[in-house]
């Protein structure tokens, strides 16, 4: 079995939904409340690789730090988006499970068992 990883926000229904998910199939995640550890720029930039994605798109644009810090500029790069996620985690989308080389964000719950075997 692969090991799994869920960056995991207790406080976010779509995230608890996405654990309650995985615990149902028996499988226990390794668990990262990312809001009391937060990932550094090097994590996020893997996180971003295995979920194919760009930066903006795991950008929570309702959140306040995202209009205080005018992250809505599109001259903004990667690295400098990184750097607001790295210093404002409650900036990046959740959950994100990932299995392996692959991740997915749990956005809704059930997306987290298209990486389940």
């Amino acid at each position: 079995m692969p090991e799994l990883t869920l960056y995991h926000n207790p406080r976010c229904s779509k995230s608890r939904g996405a654990l309650e998910l995985l615990e149902a199939r028996g499988l226990a995640p390794t668990i990262v409340r990312y809001l009391e550890t937060p990932p550094d720029a090097a994590t996020l930039h893997a996180l971003l690789g295995k979920l194919g994605i760009g930066a903006r798109q795991l950008l929570r644009s309702g959140e306040d730090e995202f209009k205080t810090l005018g992250l809505a500029n599109p001259a903004l790069s990667d690295a400098q988006l990184i750097e607001a996620m790295v210093q404002h985690p409650k900036l990046i989308e959740r959950p994100i499970l990932v299995v392996d080389d692959k991740a997915v964000i749990g956005r809704p719950p059930e997306n987290v068992l298209e990486l389940l075997p």
